[in-house]
């Protein structure tokens, strides 16, 4: 489904990703864990085309998409929900949420039925649904990393990437995005997953990669992850 191979990124001279490999297979998540500076969100800008990899390849569905613009990733069924958050806050709710949708609607995606999409997003975050007709900007923290997560599932897409969902979170609006991941996942949602609390991505997640200094350490099953020494050690204490 999505493969990433030698897949080298960074920012002007500073390289921050050093040949990293990846695999996410059809239906399956996959998480990528690791400290603050270690590379994950450069390597879900990099998959998204929001920087430029400077070697190796990414493949979605057999097809290269390294090195080409985010709207062309996202016609052939790649949606991100970036680190941020990043709705547009002058919009409601729904037409957010139809933005996510929009390449359907220009028939660079297969369309389907867009309105009937739009209520599932809206039953699936229901938070969403009491604040369909607010201005997004007017939102709060989780609300508007619901808005963002939903945002991605309207493009029907074949993967999405998930960067830092629970990040600024209270504990119980981790609790609901964890939930809501769980739901996807149990509805054949292929994602990569970026996250910060390690126990709960490899709780949900199907494999594991752990990212440091660029470069992956190690990967597994995640249930093999969260019962290693050392990654209980690095990760999975202090509350994780």
């Amino acid at each position: 489904m999505l493969t990433i191979k030698n897949l080298s990124a960074g920012y002007g001279k500073v390289q921050v990703l050093h040949g990293i490999s990846i695999d996410v297979p059809r239906g399956k998540v996959v998480t990528l864990i690791g400290s603050n500076g270690a590379g994950k969100t450069t390597t879900m800008r990099a998959v998204s085309g929001m920087i430029a990899p400077t070697g190796g390849e990414i493949t979605l569905n057999g097809e290269r998409i390294d090195g080409k613009e985010p709207f062309d990733i996202a016609r052939r069924g790649l949606a991100h929900s970036p680190e941020g958050r990043r709705v547009f806050a002058t919009m409601t709710v729904a037409d957010n949420l139809l933005l996510g949708a929009f390449p359907r609607m220009t028939g660079a995606r297969p369309r389907g039925d867009v309105a009937q999409d739009l209520e599932r997003a809206m039953e699936l975050f229901p938070r969403l649904k009491e604040r369909r007709q607010q201005l997004a900007g007017t939102l709060s923290g989780g609300e508007q990393q619901m808005l963002a997560m939903a945002r991605a599932v309207m493009l029907n897409p074949d993967v999405v990437l998930l960067d830092e969902p629970s990040m600024g979170l209270a504990p119980i609006l981790v609790e609901e995005v964890f939930r809501i991941i769980a739901r996807l996942k149990s509805e054949g949602v292929t994602m990569l997953l970026v996250e910060q609390f390690a126990a709960a991505a490899l709780a949900v997640a199907d494999y594991g990669y752990v990212l440091e200094n660029g470069r992956i350490n190690v990967h597994g099953p995640a249930e093999k992850l969260r019962n290693d020494p050392a990654v209980k050690a690095a990760y999975l204490g202090g509350g994780h």
